[in-house]
């Protein structure tokens, strides 16, 4: 099943998930094209071309275990985040713990719909997570949630 679904509370529903964007991919991609062109040169081409596309595959190899092992979520309860395969970072909190939630996005990552959130807790912890696919609409799920269950206690 996967971590999110694994990890659910009785009665939990998941609201929202999120994943890590495709832009991952930019650099081994870069890079296997880079070799493309190096194998049609004739005196440097195959040796260079060869080591820049091991390099594009290592680099793809890394994003894709990234991607698919990296979970995002937002319930009726908590907000659940997993990243990493071998070395795993876990992050869930009570909504009625969260403090607030800051969404960085630079020039492209407006442009492609990706960012950095960083999920502040009680206490002052904050935890960043990179290159969340449309993280404005992560944040309003994790308020849109928050308001919910305040609005419940009353």
């Amino acid at each position: 099943m996967g971590y999110i679904h694994d990890n659910l509370m009785a009665g939990e529903t998941v609201i929202y998930k999120a994943t890590l964007h495709k832009i991952i991919f930019f650099w081994p991609s870069f890079w296997i094209v880079v070799s493309l062109f190096l194998f049609t040169l004739k005196d440097i081409g195959v040796p260079s071309g060869a080591i820049v596309m091991l390099l594009g595959l290592i680099l793809g190899i890394s994003a894709l275990i990234k991607w698919s092992s990296s979970e995002f979520a937002v319930t009726d309860k908590r907000v659940l985040i997993k990243v990493g395969l071998i070395q795993r970072k876990s992050f869930e909190t009570m909504l009625s713990k969260i403090e607030g939630i800051q969404v960085d996005q630079g020039i492209f990552g407006r442009i492609l719909n990706y960012g950095t959130i960083t999920v502040t807790g009680t206490g002052g912890s904050k935890e960043p997570f990179h290159t969340i696919s449309y993280p404005l609409e992560f944040r309003k799920k994790v308020q849109e949630q928050i308001s919910r269950t305040q609005e419940s206690k009353t």
